[in-house]
């Protein structure tokens, strides 16, 4: 949903960014465990049973943890109501993290985020930087939470959605929620 040119901004609103290259990696991932079903099913392997199994087991592994890695952060999701923002990855929409609106401090937008500045691609935490969802590069918001981190999410318009998320602020001293 877009925000509406009047300023006035549906009761929900969301938004979300997507990258295609995370499918390769799965692919890439579908094909580690197919070969681990390959070998344990049709394996002509004369070394012993032990070689076999550590490579069919290493294969599988692989291949799952590469699949279910990078399918979970193809893309993220962003919704903010009245009361919390929520952001989902993936398809299965997990990890999910549910912020509300009483411990933001304040949104900010940040015109291009990597990542390279994160470490890497999904959920991410550094100490010196807080925490991000980064799932390409390109625009993202930042919040500012009350108890000094920051939360970083990478979204496609992510100018309107710090026009929503400051629109829906509550005046006050920001603090946890009770």
């Amino acid at each position: 949903m877009r925000d509406h040119e009047h300023g006035s901004h549906p009761d929900v609103w969301t938004c979300r960014a997507t990258n295609r290259v995370q499918w390769l990696l799965a692919l890439g991932g579908a094909a580690c465990l197919a070969l681990g079903i390959e070998l344990a099913v049709d394996s002509t392997w004369t070394d012993g049973i032990a070689p076999l199994v550590m490579a069919v087991v290493g294969c599988i592994a692989a291949g799952l943890l590469v699949l279910f890695g990078t399918l979970a952060f193809v893309h993220v999701a962003l919704k903010v109501d009245k009361e919390s923002l929520e952001v989902r990855c993936g398809h299965i929409g997990v990890p999910r993290r549910r912020i509300p609106l009483s411990q933001v401090v304040g949104a900010e937008f940040a015109p291009y985020v990597t990542p390279r500045q994160w470490g890497g691609w999904g959920y991410r935490w550094r100490p010196e930087k807080g925490t991000a969802v980064v799932v390409r590069c390109g625009e993202g918001v930042v919040l500012r939470l009350w108890d000094g981190h920051t939360f970083t999410i990478t979204v496609d318009n992510a100018e309107a959605a710090v026009r929503v998320i400051k629109s829906r602020l509550q005046a006050g001293t920001p603090g946890p929620a009770r």
